[in-house]
């Protein structure tokens, strides 16, 4: 089985992710990893684009339509999917992804760490403020990395997306928790590299100029994905964008695991 890590960086329009990530600029640069522009679905909000990234399902489908859907999916999860085929599922990701795939609604004193083997996410440790340090968040990951060994770990922030509501994505700020969660990668991924593991960097949605995301502007839309492993081709495939439903059967595929019947396969340039 091919182990996948997966890092949804909250809130990380694409331009910003191309100007301000100096090493996971780098690695695409010395052709070390493959680099996507993919346009999210619509609405461009968290809860609906978590649902699509990891079930592969459009919004009009799932009806987890807004941030205030507050319920487990109806759909297979990677999560679900990786279980049934006895792969080992884990999770350090705000409390929303909890309440998709785990349980609902989220209690922060009962459900904030999670380790039932019974459940779509058996290893979970989750936030429920935006401001929850991502240096705190990346230290909660690696510490299931290591411990519980995940053949599928699913990593999300929210750091770069509170910053940008706070500042809007014209600022100096939304820019320095760029670079921020870019050097964290950068003393997290090397090791990742060594130990084999597929690994996917991208973001639910962007930000726009006035510190919003929800509509179809490309600054709310636009985020990158950058992608590595033995089954890419490392090069630049931004002429085009992927679409975002493309990624859940991707993970899959990677995981080397059947999707669900609701994903649709939709080729992947560079990927083998």
């Amino acid at each position: 089985m091919g182990k996948t890590i997966v890092v949804v960086l909250d809130g990380l329009r694409y331009d910003v992710m191309r100007s301000a990530m100096g090493y996971i600029n780098h690695l695409v640069e010395k052709k070390q990893a493959a680099l996507y522009k993919v346009k999210s679905e619509l609405p461009s909000l968290s809860r609906p684009l978590y649902e699509v990234l990891l079930t592969g399902t459009p919004s009009y489908m799932n009806g987890i339509t807004a941030n205030s859907v507050v319920r487990l999916s109806h759909y297979e999860s990677i999560f679900h999917l990786a279980r049934k085929q006895g792969l080992t599922t884990a999770a350090a990701a705000f409390c929303w992804v909890s309440e998709l795939y785990n349980q609902a609604p989220y209690n922060p004193f009962t459900d904030r760490i999670q380790h039932d083997l019974t459940k779509p996410i058996q290893h979970g440790m989750f936030y429920s403020e935006d401001q929850y340090p991502d240096s705190h968040l990346f230290a909660d990951a690696e510490y299931l990395r290591r411990t519980y060994d995940p053949d599928f770990l699913y990593i999300h922030p929210m750091n770069i997306d509170d910053i940008g509501h706070k500042f809007t994505s014209d600022s100096m700020q939304y820019r320095r928790q760029a670079l921020i969660a870019d050097n964290i990668l950068a003393v997290l991924m090397p090791g990742w590299i060594d130990s084999g593991y597929n690994i996917l960097v991208t973001a639910d949605h962007g930000m726009n100029e006035h510190g919003l995301h929800g509509g179809t502007g490309d600054g709310e839309r636009d985020v990158g994905m950058i992608a590595i492993g033995p089954r890419f081709q490392p090069g630049e495939y931004t002429d085009e964008y992927l679409p975002q439903l493309a990624v859940a059967p991707l993970i899959c595929s990677l995981l080397e695991i059947p999707k669900s019947k609701e994903m649709v396969d939709i080729p992947v340039p560079g990927f083998r």
